[in-house]
């Protein structure tokens, strides 16, 4: 779909010079000469111009921009294209404040580019197969140490306050040699983490954990082992949790060392980041993450909606 092998941003920049070359590619990717209409997907459709369509039975128009994260948006979309492949090329992700700097943009409009591309990475997650095989689960923390916070926080012990600045913990499930799932919880009580564990996780699999009391039910179910980490146990012949800690310790430089903070309730869309990256980290060139991002778009959220509460 490349005029050329894209390798690089100066690839990319050359493959799409300007707005037609994108809009060209989107038509591809999204309807690959079989134009759909987002209002009635069983419409006939009439070709107009301007990149534009009418669909038949709504008597509405759309191109191919309609109902994705690109609707209504004045920024061009080479600028999209730039931002997408930085998002899912770099390794530990890229800072508002970075590709605002690179685009040519406020830190606003960068941060809202990269909120929109990352509600895509989570899209499909209900229609994925379960893990299978050997799986390996664990939770983790993220947030500041408050020891780091303010004084007026440090002074102020009131429920309120340590509510919220409570770190906010993720559950993380990989199944060896292939895709991980993490979610961000309300806690790591048996409650928050089975349901999430039962619906991912194949009753067939075998699963190891370390010895936190809110997996033992498990054992019920599944063929469940444990490490004792508290003894100093990490490995016992194949039972280990290492997979998920090394993406774990991803997760968390990346966003210790880039993005420095996440609220809690944007903290599922950075972790859907990271997985994606995960997941597609046996892709061997950059372009295929790169389309394939660009075929799960149809997902559009508003400033609003990101800002809201």
């Amino acid at each position: 779909m490349f005029n050329k092998e894209v390798k690089s941003i100066l690839d990319l920049i050359q493959a799409f010079p300007d707005e037609q070359s994108c809009i060209d590619h989107l038509e591809i990717l999204r309807w690959n000469g079989n134009v759909v209409s987002p209002f009635d997907s069983t419409s006939k459709v009439y070709n107009c111009k301007g990149n534009k369509y009418k669909c038949k039975e709504t008597g509405r128009y759309f191109n191919v921009k309609t109902n994705t994260i690109f609707d209504n948006t004045k920024m061009p979309l080479q600028k999209w294209f730039i931002a997408i492949w930085l998002v899912t090329s770099h390794k530990k992700g890229i800072s508002s404040l970075q590709l605002g700097r690179d685009l040519g943009i406020t830190q606003k409009s960068a941060w809202f580019m990269l909120q929109r591309i990352r509600n895509c990475f989570g899209l499909n997650d209900d229609d994925q197969d379960k893990l299978q095989g050997e799986v390996e689960i664990d939770e983790t923390y993220v947030g500041g140490k408050m020891k780091n916070r303010p004084a007026r926080v440090r002074k102020d012990q009131t429920q309120d306050i340590k509510d919220h600045y409570k770190k906010s913990a993720v559950l993380g499930m990989v199944e060896r040699g292939g895709d991980v799932r993490a979610m961000h919880v309300v806690d790591a009580t048996e409650l928050s983490l089975l349901p999430p564990i039962v619906n991912n996780i194949s009753y067939d699999a075998s699963i190891y954990s370390d010895e936190l009391t809110s997996y033992n039910k498990l054992k019920r179910v599944y063929d469940h082992r444990t490490v004792k980490h508290g003894q100093g146990e990490y490995v016992r012949g194949r039972v280990s949790t290492n997979s998920i800690e090394s993406f774990w310790a991803l997760l968390k430089r990346g966003i210790y060392g880039i993005y420095h903070f996440t609220s809690k309730k944007h903290l599922q869309l950075y972790v859907d980041e990271f997985v994606f990256r995960y997941n597609t980290r046996k892709h061997t060139t950059e372009s295929e993450r790169f389309n394939l991002l660009l075929c799960n778009i149809e997902n559009r959220i508003t400033y609003k909606e990101l800002i809201n509460g």
